[in-house]
């Protein structure tokens, strides 16, 4: 049974990655940038949840709906100030620094206003574990939870691209920015919408890692934000369910590398499967080619 249970801690793990990479292969797809703050803005939404709830005796799902607002506000705010300027930038890598330099700048933010203390948070999920085989495998509350929260997010943001207004105006946009502007679509309300939703789901991804390990600090966001971006890769980034299958493959590796070679090595494990995918299929799982005419 050990087996079954890392698979299913696995696929915990990779849920909450799967969540954090629709978030950056959503900005990619449509904004074409690389946000590396995103994983910050994860460690912000915890933040507010945790302060809310045990500072405020918030409920907890009244603190999860705020913290999504003040992300969203703070994905938003970060998009205006800090990437819309450089949308004409000739290089890309002037939106890189300057998404090196935002992080930075939340995590130093955070320090100043929560301490670098380690903080003990608060799970929010109260559903009862579920017990099978005879005791020798327990689910726990936290894993359902997960698991249910990728599924619905990733049904729900493929509905809303597929099938609403918005979402075919960031079809178009993604496609091709000038042609959708020509046709009526307002690209920066649309890009705007874009980081609001990926910082959204940033707040959920950030409260269901603190749940499922329950620590807190203002450098949490940081690794799981760079794994999150290896998931989207991994699934072939701008693909809603390229970023799921990666991040759940993801937490799959990490976990049976940690169980069955050394827990020491299992980041490099990670790392080391994204660059052999890559060698053999450079747009990832679910990447599309893409031609361009010259």
């Amino acid at each position: 049974m050990s087996l079954v249970s890392y698979l299913i801690n696995g696929i915990s793990l990779g849920s909450i990655y799967a969540i954090i990479a629709l978030g950056y292969t959503m900005v990619y797809g449509i904004a074409k940038m690389l946000n590396f703050a995103h994983g910050d803005v994860i460690m912000i939404g915890a933040y507010t949840v945790l302060t809310l709830m045990t500072g405020a005796g918030v409920n907890p799902i009244v603190a999860i709906l705020i913290g999504m607002g003040v992300c969203t506000l703070l994905g938003i705010t970060i998009e205006k100030i800090a990437y819309k300027p450089l949308r004409g930038a000739s290089s890309s890598l002037a939106v890189l620094i300057t998404a090196i330099g935002v992080s930075y700048f939340l995590q130093n933010i955070a320090l100043l206003v929560f301490g670098a203390d380690t903080k003990s948070f608060v799970s929010v999920v109260s559903v009862p574990a579920i017990t099978l085989a005879n005791g020798e495998l327990i689910i726990t509350g936290t894993t359902i939870v997960t698991i249910i929260a990728c599924i619905v997010i990733m049904t729900t943001l493929m509905f809303f691209v597929n099938k609403t207004k918005p979402g075919r105006a960031m079809k178009a946009v993604s496609e091709d920015r000038g042609a959708a502007q020509l046709m009526g679509v307002n690209v920066n309300a649309t890009i705007s919408l874009t980081f609001a939703i990926g910082s959204g789901l940033a707040c959920v991804a950030g409260v269901l890692l603190c749940s499922a390990y329950p620590s807190l600090t203002p450098y949490t966001g940081a690794m799981p934000g760079i794994k999150a971006f290896v998931a989207a890769v991994f699934g072939g980034i701008g693909s809603i369910p390229g970023a799921v299958i990666g991040g759940i493959l993801l937490g799959v590796i990490e976990i049976l590398g940690k169980a069955y070679i050394s827990s020491q090595v299992a980041d490099a494990i990670v790392f080391a499967v994204l660059i052999i995918v890559l060698l053999v299929k450079p747009t990832g799982l679910f990447g599309k080619n893409i031609q361009e005419k010259v």
